[in-house]
């Protein structure tokens, strides 16, 4: 399940032509009887004066999931500060870094790129998306992966504004709490652009083949973090940083850099939510593993 991973990735490097298929989905239910009830996985670390709550995050889901209440909604309210992967870079920032990352230099379209039989797969699933070529063509192939990827989220009923960390974002903004960021949209894409050609048009392909299956995977993925089951989480995430061979600059890297600054902000009083991507807080190279490294124990936060 590689495209798994696509669930990490800034939704800022998508074209305006997937952005717009949020307009054909199912608004949030205002009936909260229609709202699944679910519970994530969320761990604490604390000190004398100092609490850190760690919660694992899907960038898009389906309206209607209930996630933001209970434990995760008083860790949140308890806390005085928010911190995310990253902030959301201005629009003429954003524009200057996918400029710089997501299109391709060489002067040549992705389907210039594609042999003839993965060409007619890789048409007949933009077809399928109801995507325009001129939207996808400038694009290196990482970029086109994800913008197919997230397409066929939309399409079946997934919205950009359900994703956890928007509605994070939005209960901080309303309680005037403090946002801050680990990364930037340039780190993050960066790591995509590093890619060699080969596997870039490898993720081009892979996930052209496979559109039909994207909602029912990434149905798969929010059904283990919606029940807490980490090692599920962790299996299917894995799967994919193997396949692409992205295990260290994607999470171990990451995960390493995370937990250092953890450590660090264990030394000042208060309590920190923390909210990053679910894969992150999964599996034996997870952000709490490796706080351990500093003598640091987290513990699952339970009904």
């Amino acid at each position: 399940m590689i495209r798994a991973i696509f669930l990490l990735v800034a939704a800022s490097v998508l074209t305006p032509a997937v952005h717009a298929q949020s307009d054909v989905l199912q608004p949030v239910p205002e009936n909260t009887s229609q709202v699944k009830d679910i519970d994530p996985a969320l761990w604490v670390l604390r000190d004398e004066d100092t609490t850190v709550y760690l919660f694992g995050t899907v960038h898009v889901l389906r309206p209607g999931l209930g996630w933001f209440d209970d434990n995760v909604k008083s860790a949140f309210d308890k806390s005085d500060t928010l911190v995310l992967e990253m902030l959301d870079p201005s629009a003429a920032e954003a524009a200057t870094v996918m400029a710089d990352l997501s299109i391709d230099k060489s002067g040549r379209t992705i389907r210039q790129k594609l042999g003839a039989e993965d060409l007619v797969t890789y048409e007949a699933a933009v077809a399928k998306l109801g995507l325009p070529h001129s939207a996808l063509d400038p694009l290196d192939g990482w970029a086109v992966a994800v913008n197919l990827y997230f397409a066929g989220l939309l399409q079946k009923g997934y919205d950009m504004t359900s994703g956890v960390e928007v509605q994070l974002k939005a209960a901080a903004a309303a309680s005037k709490k403090p946002v801050l960021g680990l990364e930037t949209m340039r780190f993050q894409l960066s790591i995509f652009d590093k890619l060699p050609d080969s596997v870039q048009m490898d993720y081009v392909t892979t996930t052209a083949k496979s559109i039909d299956e994207i909602a029912p995977q990434t149905d798969r993925l929010v059904d283990l973090w919606s029940t807490a089951d980490i090692d599920g989480v962790a299996a299917i995430m894995n799967e994919g940083f193997d396949t692409l061979k992205l295990t260290e600059p994607l999470l171990t890297r990451r995960n390493a850099n995370w937990a250092a600054w953890i450590n660090q902000r264990m030394a000042k009083p208060g309590t920190v939510f923390m909210a990053v991507g679910a894969g992150h807080l999964a599996g034996p190279m997870s952000v709490q593993n490796m706080l351990t490294a500093y003598g640091l124990k987290t513990e699952q936060v339970r009904d």
